[in-house]
């Protein structure tokens, strides 16, 4: 009985922000050009996400507790997180503003939804392109940074189930050492309730964990992946014993 209402809930939560995805970017699409661009994020993509967790929150009580909000900085960062589903790529936008994603650049092709999220200048890359793909992530990266943008990126490039982590590129941390910035490592288990595999949502709570900042200074980019690897891996380990 449980699994039938898991999928009315999901079903009605997926109509209810399809109707959200399609309505607030029209409307943002018609007044976003009126806004400065510093506040592009929290107007379009903060609103947007938060709407999109707490519909998730509310219709298939999936729900959430933070840890660590202290350790959020004031100054721009790189944001690094483990990747488990899609729940964190809107949640992880409502935590820090202004923020910038590494993004697939198929998304920016969607009706209304893409076409308002352009004009925020993501860092949209061609996966296909590993090498290319690079180079935009640190020139952009970078100039997003040197104007108080922070960055999210998740290193593992692609979602793994919950309880696996997958290999670190070197990317978010050859950003943050060459715009002499820090690193904000994220863990979270998100998975657990918001599946990779499937489509159907299971309630439950969503624990996610804010690192303190990993400092860049003097250390290379193989070391300061390490580090972050080892505090995600360390911590999504210790909340499951």
């Amino acid at each position: 009985m449980s699994s039938v209402l898991n999928i009315i809930r999901t079903v009605i939560f997926y109509l209810s922000l399809a109707v959200w995805t399609v309505t607030y970017p029209i409307l943002m699409l018609l007044i976003i050009w009126l806004i400065p661009f510093r506040f592009r994020h929290r107007i379009l993509v903060n609103t947007w996400s938060k709407v999109a967790v707490v519909l998730c929150r509310l219709i298939c009580g999936v729900r959430w507790k933070v840890y660590g909000e202290e350790n959020i900085p004031a100054e721009a960062c790189v944001i690094i997180s483990n990747h488990q589903s899609t729940w964190e790529t809107f949640f992880l936008q409502t935590l820090i503003s202004p923020q910038t994603q590494v993004l697939k650049k198929e998304l920016l092709s969607i009706p209304f939804f893409g076409w308002a999220l352009r004009t925020t200048k993501p860092i949209a890359i061609d996966r296909k392109d590993p090498r290319g793909a690079m180079q935009r992530v640190r020139k952009q990266g970078k100039e997003s940074l040197a104007r108080k943008i922070s960055v999210l990126i998740f290193p593992e490039g692609t979602r793994n189930p919950s309880g696996q982590l997958g290999n670190f590129s070197r990317g978010g941390a050859s950003l943050a050492s060459t715009s002499e910035v820090d690193i904000l490592p994220i863990a979270h288990n998100a998975g657990d309730h918001w599946p990779n595999k499937t489509w159907i949502k299971k309630p439950g709570v969503i624990e996610v964990h804010i690192g303190k900042l990993i400092k860049t200074e003097g250390k290379g980019p193989a070391k300061l992946t390490n580090e972050a690897r080892e505090w995600i891996a360390t911590t999504l380990a210790s909340k499951k014993n």
